[in-house]
């Protein structure tokens, strides 16, 4: 039975934004899948564009060890989402809103929401392209 958008969207955020796990996230991707940030800007540490699996997981990697040192993590229960299927069953869009407890000084400083919106392409049951759109000053 192939996995459900719900289900897809649900391995993404439990490998990316939880637990930080780049093989995990990068499991979740077709061998010649790609990840784009198309807002970020050419030279940020989040990478705007990723082609193939290996190269998401070794960009993640190196990403994810640097923002495991901000401290921050999200809080589960302020934190929401609303998944949108599309007239092509292969697409769905994700509108997020990740509400952090502290801000990145950890200083526990008013709670931090990032807002954002990807879109998914889905192709045998893995991520084909993963288009992440956010304000890119967010993830400095």
């Amino acid at each position: 039975m192939p996995r459900t958008a719900q289900e897809i969207f649900q391995s993404c955020v439990y490998a990316g934004a939880m637990t930080r796990n780049a093989d995990a996230f990068a499991g979740l991707f077709t061998a010649d899948g790609v990840f784009e940030a198309p807002l970020m800007p050419d030279g940020a540490a989040f990478p705007r564009r990723l082609a193939g699996r290996e190269e998401i997981r070794n960009a993640m990697a190196a990403y994810y060890e640097q923002q495991g040192k901000d401290g921050r993590t999200p809080n589960l229960e302020k934190s929401c989402y609303v998944l949108h299927t599309t007239a092509d069953p292969d697409v769905f869009i994700a509108e997020i809103d990740t509400v952090f407890d502290e801000d990145a000084d950890g200083d526990g400083g008013d709670e931090v929401t990032v807002s954002l919106v990807q879109i998914f392409r889905i192709r045998d049951g893995k991520i084909a392209r993963l288009r992440d759109y956010f304000a890119p000053e967010l993830m400095g």
